[in-house]
């Protein structure tokens, strides 16, 4: 997600640069090359040996005759992004005015000025994240075209974002933005047929390839609805939902607003007339099911000219059956283009799939993580739209 960007990182005097380390680490698993700039706060926390060993690279602890804040932040500088993590309220307030008395605050000013982006993630007790001159900084800093990973309110703190969130402004903030101003709507991972209060069908979707392409749609400049049956994310509005019934509903509901939809998830093909009691163990049984409405189909009846993505996974292993599965499907509901591949795949960190497009052209293969493969579809849905427009 960061392969080939270069990341400096401002460490302020917060607690929440003990974590610094690992945020380090991340960023660098993510393909990131890092280089640390610490306030004399900060190193009273966390001693910068210890962010030495985590970014590889000398720590700027103070600012010298070889002008570090130019070299790194300045129009020519090594810097494709500067990252504030943590930001305390002091360094955001500091920043918001051009006060330039830390390593850390004289990176940012420099780094404002050149047009080098800049990722804030703030963290400080709540009173002082509600304190109306902290946030009139946040709202100067923020007109000013920086971004910021917000903060978890919880426990009476503003904590610092969680790693993956950062990691994610940070892809944002370094990433052409093919598609900003677009509204896609991605859905993810496996639906639920209830068949009694306790008991239901299902499949082995985890959700993480459709989790994925949401992000990357995200990272890439878009409003991003992500629809599933899971939790809250940072990167999209997500719309919980548990059936296909509820799935495709919602579906058809965001898709008025939107300029594309992904269909990712694996949606049950069937469902039961769930009974309101505990169906008792211990005797023989049968459930009746009926299949359930295609969502593709249905999205494609409500909204007849809206570019739409399907997902085919198909458990033969062999090329020729998935790139005829997704063909079949992609001339039924006049897809723009199918993502095809072995139901092998599902839970895993890796995939590979074939990007079935127009009649006529050859399937493109993509594999990888699933994040570097949602890249490759995000990618090609950009450059459909842009057809379009």
């Amino acid at each position: 997600m960061l392969e080939g960007v270069n990341v400096a990182l401002g460490v302020s005097g917060s607690i929440a640069a003990v974590k610094v380390v690992e945020l380090a680490h991340e960023l660098r698993r993510q393909g990131a090359s890092v280089r640390a700039v610490m306030t004399p706060a900060a190193t009273n926390i966390v001693h910068p040996w210890a962010v030495d060993f985590a970014t590889d690279e000398p720590v700027v602890t103070e600012i010298t005759g070889d002008v570090e804040h130019v070299e790194l932040c300045g129009r020519e500088g090594w810097a494709d992004v500067l990252l504030l993590a943590p930001a305390t309220a002091n360094t955001a307030g500091k920043i918001a005015a051009a006060v330039d008395d830390t390593p850390v605050t004289t990176c940012a000013t420099t780094a404002l000025g050149a047009g080098v982006p800049v990722v804030m993630a703030p963290a400080m007790h709540e009173p002082m994240y509600d304190h109306p001159g902290v946030l009139d900084a946040l709202d100067t800093i923020s007109a000013w075209g920086v971004t910021f990973a917000d903060p978890r309110v919880e426990e009476g703190k503003a904590k610092i974002a969680a790693e993956p969130a950062i990691v994610t402004e940070v892809a944002r903030a370094t990433t052409p933005d093919t598609l900003a101003g677009v509204h896609v709507v991605v859905t993810a991972g496996a639906t639920k047929e209830r068949i009694d209060p306790i008991r239901i069908l299902t499949n082995r979707a985890s959700g993480k390839t459709g989790r994925a392409v949401a992000r990357a749609c995200y990272v890439r400049g878009a409003d991003v609805t992500l629809v599933h049956d899971g939790s809250d994310v940072t990167y999209a509005d997500v719309l919980a939902v548990e059936t296909a019934d509820e799935m495709i509903e919602a579906c058809r509901e965001a898709a008025v607003t939107a300029d594309a939809l992904v269909s990712a998830a694996a949606i049950s093909d069937f469902t039961a007339d769930a009974v309101d009691e505990k169906i008792r163990s211990g005797s023989p049984l049968s459930v009746d099911l009926r299949p359930t409405p295609k969502l593709l189909d249905s999205v494609r009846e409500a909204h007849p000219k809206l570019p739409l993505v399907g997902f085919k996974a198909e458990t033969a292993g062999d090329d020729a059956a998935m790139i005829a599965e997704a063909e079949r499907i992609r001339d039924r509901v006049d897809l723009a283009f199918v993502v095809a591949n072995d139901a092998s795949v599902m839970g895993g960190e890796h995939t590979r799939v074939l990007l079935v497009g127009s009649p006529g052209t050859d399937p493109e293969e993509a594999a990888g993580t699933k994040d570097a493969v949602a890249g490759r579809i995000a990618d090609r849905l950009g450059g459909i739209l842009e057809t379009i427009d």
